[in-house]
């Protein structure tokens, strides 16, 4: 019985919402009407004239229908802003749980990855915005530089993004065992064409990331600086910050023993090499790194704060790298 009534209710308060408006209309046109006739039909204005009741009345109905308009506005802005409320709510949990599933795919503190997922976290970075600064310490900056560059590339409208790169390699243009040449006794020995090899080769690197800087700035994706120092040692330590909040370390744990294709030709037989040039190389680039992050714990924080000194400290003594000298012609050895 209760269910019917409602039903009932719910179907007159429905109906009425629907002739409200009609029934007012036509009300208020009756009384303009009415109004224009006793102004020029004196016996209508007669009896009109001694009706003070009925003029109060008319003003009552007029109030209502001012008020019955006012409450609408009023009931249409509160469920204007309750949706808006609810939609910034719906938002903040939307955004809370990609945060959140983002920290769970994220590698944890201390976790061995791949250079894979250095990238992945140089993109993100990249694509939050605002300020980010990327320092790398390596052989040549050839894991660092290549995958930025195309990061750079694709990434989207931002005119208040600042980037700052900066990368610390060896200086080659000194003597350096590591990497080197072997002997036929098996003894390293310095290579200056392999070394000058390294540094055309990081020349190369440092050029294609600071071409990014015009492209930049014309695609309004932000501004870019790109600094590169050299300093006199022998490459063994990848280190990789992102923001100064994250770290990658790893080693060159890879040995590369080749011919050397600067080697000195076998006499009288042109395009042969001598069997003792081979060239002892490190390499890194699927080397695997150790991830610390400062959310990561106490142990965490002090590994990033001791890398940070470190790497400081090296940035602080290393110099602005010498232009390249012009490689001598690498020969056919197919």
């Amino acid at each position: 019985m209760t269910d019917t009534r409602r039903s009932w209710g719910d179907r007159l308060t429905a109906g009425w919402g629907r002739v409200e408006p009609t029934v007012t209309r036509l009300f208020l046109v009756g009384v303009f009407v009415v109004g224009l006739v006793a102004q020029f039909v004196r016996p209508v204005g007669d009896a009109l004239a001694d009706k003070v009741y009925l003029g109060g009345a008319l003003l009552t109905v007029v109030g209502y229908v001012l008020y019955a308009e006012v409450q609408r506005l009023n009931a249409a802005h509160t469920a204007r802003g309750e949706s808006e409320e609810a939609l910034d709510a719906v938002v903040r949990r939307l955004d809370a749980e990609v945060q959140r599933l983002g920290a769970v795919m994220r590698p944890r503190a201390g976790e061995v990855v791949t250079p894979r997922d250095l990238e992945r976290e140089f993109q993100e970075a990249l694509e939050a915005g605002g300020e980010v600064r990327l320092t790398a310490l390596g052989f040549t900056g050839e894991t660092f530089a290549a995958p930025l560059k195309n990061i750079l590339q694709g990434l989207g409208r931002d005119p208040v993004r600042a980037v700052n790169l900066r990368v610390l390699v060896p200086d080659f243009t000194q003597p350096i065992e590591v990497p080197g040449l072997l002997d036929t006794d098996g003894k390293v020995t310095d290579s200056p064409d392999f070394r000058a090899h390294l540094r055309r080769q990081i020349a190369e690197y440092e050029s294609s990331l600071k071409y990014q800087i015009g492209r930049m700035a014309v695609g309004q994706r932000g501004t870019l600086t790109v600094e590169f120092r050299v300093l006199h040692m022998s490459p063994s330590l990848k280190l990789y910050f992102i923001n100064n909040d994250v770290v990658y370390e790893g080693i060159y744990d890879k040995i590369d023993v080749r011919p050397d294709p600067w080697g000195a030709e076998v006499s009288g037989q042109s395009g042969l090499r001598a069997a003792d040039g081979r060239l002892l190389d490190l390499i890194g680039y699927d080397s695997l790194l150790t991830r610390w992050s400062m959310d990561g714990g106490e142990h965490a924080r002090k590994i990033i704060m001791r890398r940070r000194e470190l790497f400081e400290t090296l940035w602080n003594a290393a110099r602005e790298p010498a232009p390249a000298t012009r490689l001598p012609a690498r020969p056919d050895v197919s």
